[in-house]
């Protein structure tokens, strides 16, 4: 698992520990931070970038 993976994850878990504590649109707030950010960063890179991303992906799949 990716370190950022584990921060999205990582803020989701903190979102739903929230929603106890906090306003709910707060804490849905922070839940929908955590999973746009990566997915926009994502986005973002042109279409090399991309590509070289999803070959270190399918290379780290195949070493394991």
């Amino acid at each position: 698992m990716t370190p950022h993976m584990k921060w999205a994850i990582g803020g989701v878990i903190v979102g739903l520990i929230l929603l106890g504590f906090i306003p709910v649109w707060f804490a849905v707030l922070v839940i929908a931070a955590a999973v746009a950010i990566p997915t926009a960063a994502y986005l973002m890179l042109d279409e090399s970038q991309r590509r070289r991303l999803r070959e270190n992906r399918r290379r780290r799949q195949l070493g394991s």
